[in-house]
């Protein structure tokens, strides 16, 4: 496997951008610590729900993520998260809640992260990454996958003990492959997944599974879905994935076929496009291009040459 570093660097992938946080995850277990951050004045945190935070403009065009003071914050239980520490010694939590608090002014809104992760700030962004994650797991894994017993909340959000059996959990993030699989004559192949609306094509992609290197899922995940065989495998760049828990492993592949042959069961139609057919499909609307918060569009970009049409995420 061929591996590069450079490839994304005029334009980074969404969600990857330094955040300037310190997750200064050796606090997550001394409460003293927790407490006094917690009552710290300058401390700030957010609600975030099913996936969900506020997001608001501010007078001078920029999108922001809704904080507040703690000591302004809604009550909450256990539901509570420590994000980290920036630059200025400030600290960030996000509170789980059932549902995002109003707002008295109207103007914030709520987002999910396919929206902001386009809009805010990398500080903003990563937060929301690192907190929707959380919520995630904290909402599908609150038994003890051992013995059943429900779980408790530990090391600020980080950990699900097991009161029964002892057992601790972790977050989970799955790994997953997606790539931009080219032929000799330079096309590249993309895929309609069978729930896509109509048009809409990105590259393929799939889940890594036991005792597989992400090498073998490229190319078992290629041949899967299209029928395509690939050799020469290209490590590219990765991107968090909270939707709900992966971990995207973005590669440039070489086919050594050309057949399509889709398993009509994830991809419903595949096609080999040349840069001027895909450009007169953008144009035309026949081709839907991924959004652009996803890796998806950087890795078709790298063969494409230029910045593919932009599509809004809006509710």
């Amino acid at each position: 496997m061929t591996t590069w570093t450079d490839h994304t660097a005029d334009r980074p992938i969404s969600l990857t951008a330094p955040s300037g946080i310190d997750r200064a995850a050796h606090h997550r277990l001394d409460e003293a610590w927790l407490a006094a951050a917690w009552s710290h004045p300058s401390t700030r945190c957010f609600v975030v729900s099913g996936g969900q935070v506020l997001i608001d403009e501010t007078s001078d065009g920029r999108t922001e993520l809704v904080m507040t003071p703690s000591f302004e914050a809604p009550l909450t239980e256990a539901h509570r998260y420590f994000l980290g520490i920036d630059q200025d010694g400030v600290s960030y939590f996000a509170l789980q809640k059932d549902a995002l608090p109003g707002r008295m002014d109207q103007s914030a809104r709520p987002a999910g992260l396919r929206e902001a992760g386009l809009l805010l700030s990398p500080r903003d962004a990563g937060l929301m990454v690192h907190a929707v994650g959380l919520e995630n797991w904290q909402r599908t894994h609150r038994f003890c996958s051992r013995c059943g017993e429900r779980t408790v909340i530990a090391a600020a959000g980080h950990i699900r003990r097991c009161p029964a059996c002892g057992g601790e959990h972790y977050p989970r993030t799955d790994p997953a492959v997606i790539m931009a699989v080219t032929d000799e004559d330079d096309r590249i192949l993309l895929g309609r997944q069978v729930h896509w609306p109509e048009g809409r094509f990105s590259t393929l992609a799939g889940f890594v599974e036991p005792g597989e290197s992400i090498e073998q899922a490229v190319r078992r995940e290629v041949f899967e879905e299209a029928g395509v065989t690939v050799g020469q495998v290209e490590y590219v760049a990765s991107q968090p994935w909270p939707f709900p828990s992966s971990l995207m492993l973005g590669f440039l592949a070489r086919a050594t076929s050309t057949v399509i042959d889709v398993d009509g069961d994830e991809i419903h139609e595949a096609r080999w496009f040349s840069r001027d057919e895909l450009g007169a499909a953008f144009d035309s609307g026949e081709v839907l291009p991924p959004y652009g918060i996803s890796i998806a569009a950087r890795l078709i970009e790298l063969w494409y040459g230029k910045p593919l049409p932009t599509r809004n995420v809006r509710p």
